[in-house]
């Protein structure tokens, strides 16, 4: 956990990139996290056209709940926020990328620092294989 708290980060995108992102028939485009200083990806979530303008302009992450239908900041409930040091959109348009400073545990509802904590194979620990 940080001692201070990190100030946000606006973001400010013209028109003409807005209008690159290629949404889906739902409205919604994935957006990769990525933690600032490491480069490991936190997590996937999703945005709807307002959840990308927010996070642009508060410069901290809100994304769009499939399940629940709204807008959800990240950190509010948990307390461990995303403040975004960067915003991109890949060649296609259809997904997001924000680099973040990652606050409190981690990104994981599960309490991991990333979603992606398990791997294919025999190295991932999170799996038990009963014979």
């Amino acid at each position: 956990m940080r001692m201070s708290e990190p100030t946000a980060t606006p973001i400010h995108a013209t028109a003409e990139q807005l209008s690159q992102v290629t949404w889906d028939a739902n409205g919604l485009v994935p957006a990769i996290v990525q933690e600032h200083g490491t480069g490991r990806v936190l997590m996937l979530a999703w945005m709807n056209e307002e959840s990308l303008r927010r996070t642009l302009e508060e410069g901290r992450t809100v994304f769009w709940s499939r399940s629940r239908k709204e807008l959800w900041r990240k950190g509010d409930t948990s307390g461990d926020r995303q403040w975004v040091r960067e915003a991109s959109y890949d060649c296609d348009g259809d997904t997001l990328l924000f680099v973040v400073d990652q606050d409190g545990q981690g990104a994981c509802h599960t309490g991991e620092r990333s979603c992606f904590f398990r791997s294919f194979g025999d190295s991932d620990p999170h799996l038990h294989v009963s014979s």
